[in-house]
């Protein structure tokens, strides 16, 4: 780790405390966006030389909330900011804001502040990017990638939506039970995709954005103690864990991808699937199935196999044509066809698979998958072709890498098929 690395990851860390607390004081998107940014700037300057402060969100809320007052006092024409050696050297300030903004109090405003941004005045794709980018600070192009769209267009998203929350002057205030209710299902989406950036982002075990998974199994544990009844939580809570109990068996020594099949099963945290499990038995109990209590059922089949040979991928692909049924998505379809090629072979997963060229052509997981069964059926110019395209959208170095593996698996086959087209 760098000697600044520790700073970014803090502030990475502290962010959505810092963010719910500064958008409770300000009532305003943009100023309190301003005063984090400034806190984190001034992090920046004074952390290196006096370390790290006792509690980091306490920190960047003081300073970031003393920042705001200092613009709204220059705009009034009103006294300035105290001098820096005042704001930087904290001591007992910031102990007593630490003691008032425990755990009980801003860390729980990570969570109403997502309620706050699914407010209905907002579509839906807006309340959900919004509040990705205020909550937990995931950059445009991470969201972008999220909701499969272009930057630019996520860009004008984000911005549509900040500009509709200032011109209807919506609250910032907790909603009440029923208005919790009614955007239960934008919050779940919102913990769901702030997790997947973690799952997909990381780059190996020490990968910093596990943090996010951690975030959202966080978040989705305290939805859970308000809606405890709820059968598409419990199914989030169970899918989440289960998707995090094997991080440590997803990448080797070396930070490279391990297949699912191929991972050491004895990596995988038990406490975890035990969890897990129990919770899914307990939510398909309701009789009231979701897309979350599905994808739930289809990883709780994998936690359950001993060895990849087990897997039940017949069970696996009637859950995906339930989840299609529910939630059709060409994500879901792509997902089934790795189960169809496991029970009838990559031709029958490839029919699946090419329907889906226009809208999935800018998703590193399609191409990924396109090459791998391309491959298994020895057309391999044309897996070269979707490696190569495959490894142009990689976003990160494990992705890449993997795909750079492919790539020269089949240098030696494409070698032999030349020589076969010569000898015609």
């Amino acid at each position: 780790m760098t000697d600044t690395a520790w700073i970014d990851l803090a502030l990475v860390s502290a962010r959505p405390q810092a963010m719910g607390a500064l958008l409770r004081h300000f009532r305003n998107l943009d100023l309190a966006e301003e005063a984090f940014q400034e806190a984190c700037i001034r992090a920046l300057k004074t952390w290196p030389k006096n370390g790290p402060p006792r509690d980091a969100a306490a920190w960047l809320i003081f300073v970031g909330r003393n920042s705001g007052i200092d613009k709204v006092r220059r705009q009034s024409r009103e006294t300035a900011l105290p001098p820096e050696e005042l704001l930087s050297d904290l001591d007992d300030r910031e102990s007593e804001l630490a003691d008032r903004l425990d755990g009980a109090h801003y860390r729980d405003d990570i969570l109403r502040l997502l309620f706050v941004c699914s407010n209905p005045v907002l579509p839906a794709t807006q309340q959900i990017a919004l509040a990705l980018r205020i909550v937990s600070g995931l950059s445009v192009k991470q969201i972008a990638r999220a909701f499969l769209v272009s930057e630019a267009a996520m860009e004008q998203r984000i911005t549509r939506a900040k500009g509709r929350v200032a011109a209807a002057g919506i609250p910032f205030e907790t909603p009440d039970a029923s208005d919790r209710a009614e955007r239960l299902a934008a919050v779940a989406t919102m913990i769901y995709l702030v997790f997947n950036e973690g799952y997909s982002a990381m780059n190996g075990p020490e990968g910093v954005s596990a943090d996010l998974c951690d975030e959202a199994i966080r978040l989705v544990r305290l939805l859970l103690r308000l809606f405890p009844a709820e059968p598409e939580i419990m199914g989030l809570t169970a899918l989440l864990l289960l998707q995090h109990s094997r991080a440590r068996a997803r990448f080797d020594s070396h930070g490279a991808i391990v297949l699912l099949e191929d991972q050491d099963r004895q990596l995988w945290r038990r406490p975890m699937i035990t969890e897990a499990l129990a919770m899914i038995d307990k939510a398909m109990r309701h009789r009231r199935p979701g897309p979350y209590q599905i994808q739930a059922a289809i990883a709780a089949l994998h936690a359950r196999a001993d060895r990849p040979e087990l897997t039940d991928w017949e069970e696996i692909d009637l859950l995906y044509q339930a989840l299609e049924r529910l939630q059709p998505s060409p994500v879901v379809t792509l997902n089934r066809a790795v189960a169809v090629s496991k029970r009838n072979g990559p031709e029958a997963a490839l029919s699946l698979v090419e329907p889906l060229a226009d809208r999935l052509s800018g998703y590193f997981y399609f191409h990924g998958l396109r090459g791998g069964l391309l491959k298994q059926m020895g057309r391999v110019r044309e897996a070269r072709v979707a490696f190569d395209r495959a490894i142009a959208l990689a976003t990160n170095a494990a992705e890449a890498a993997y795909i750079r593996k492919q790539l020269d698996h089949l240098a030696g086959e494409a070698g032999a098929a030349d020589l076969h087209e010569d000898q015609q």
